[in-house]
């Protein structure tokens, strides 16, 4: 537990000084969005790629883990939605909620954690996860959002789809992924290209996380923190239900799983609650919660998820 404590502890070390840059002002907010942008698009989309394009289709394409994890998934996420029905919160909030409970920072800060601590072999099994996220979850946000709003048919699913093809991430893994079923060789030069941009992606990434999290608010606490427990604690729960029961996978792949599961909130659903106007305060809350006490209980879930 401790040696995973302080094997995770300098990627929210990093966090933590571009939240402090962030919090001086020494990093502003327009500042942090151009670096956002940069990591987005091109340092990330970078190493993405070239993962993907080295990764052997058949070996990482994994009926169990894809069923496995979107049954965990869809578990937390009916959760969150039953619990906000309750509190009667209107659908678009009710969404925000139940993405909060689902969707990790797994672009970010699972891609590079957890290929550094369990090594390249963990890339597939994260770039698969990541994939139903953003296929799946980020395009059902959108749907229930504007059906919600009064958008219905194909008009909803147009803008899902549009943002599926403007979305780098999606861009990266698929066009990586053509390469590799392909068997097109890498160039030295173009994989020395890919290599020295996609190094700026982790660090990059991560103090981008802490600069933007100075620029969110702490309102709504009480919301954020069930929120924060349940990305942290029952979605990885869920997730080892799926996968290790339901659906099992190899114990190497359920512990990637499960740990990639116990990342805290991803920052895209603050942007996408942002962008539609609903619930964004409770959005920001929830990343901003979520990511400090990972500090603590990312690790005890790894250290579990390493001892099934």
């Amino acid at each position: 537990m401790v040696e995973i404590f302080l094997r995770t502890l300098p990627f929210f070390a990093i966090i933590g000084l571009g939240y402090g840059a962030g919090l001086k002002g020494f990093f502003t907010a327009e500042a942090t969005a151009y670096l956002t942008k940069f990591v987005f698009y091109f340092a990330l989309s970078a190493m993405i790629f070239r993962f993907s394009a080295t990764l052997p289709v058949a070996e990482i394409f994994d009926v169990n883990l894809i069923l496995g994890y979107l049954v965990g998934c869809f578990a937390v996420y009916g959760l969150a939605t039953l619990i906000a029905g309750l509190r009667r919160q209107g659908g678009g909030t009710a969404a925000v909620e139940a993405q909060c409970a689902t969707i990790g920072n797994t672009g970010f800060l699972g891609l590079p954690m957890m290929a550094a601590l369990f090594g390249e072999g963990a890339i597939g099994p994260v770039m698969i996860m990541l994939g139903v996220d953003l296929i799946v979850f980020s395009s059902l946000i959108v749907i229930v959002i504007n059906t919600s709003g009064g958008t219905r048919g194909l008009a909803a699913l147009k803008l899902a789809a549009l943002g599926l093809v403007k979305n780098p991430m999606i861009v990266s893994i698929v066009a990586g992924l053509s390469w590799s079923a392909l068997q097109l060789p890498v160039p030295a030069p173009f994989n020395d290209f890919l290599t020295i941009l996609g190094a700026a992606a982790t660090p990059g990434a991560l103090f981008a996380i802490g600069a933007s999290l100075a620029t969110k608010s702490a309102e709504r606490v009480q919301t954020a923190l069930w929120l924060s427990f349940a990305k942290l604690v029952i979605h990885p729960a869920c997730v080892a239900l799926g996968v290790l029961w339901l659906f099992p996978v190899s114990t190497f792949s359920a512990t990637v799983a499960i740990s990639t599961a116990a990342l805290p909130v991803a920052g895209n659903v603050y942007m996408l609650a942002q962008h539609y106007n609903v619930a964004p305060h409770r959005a920001s809350a929830a990343i901003f919660l979520s990511t400090l006490i990972s500090i603590v209980t990312l690790p005890l879930v790894i250290a579990w998820a390493g001892g099934t």
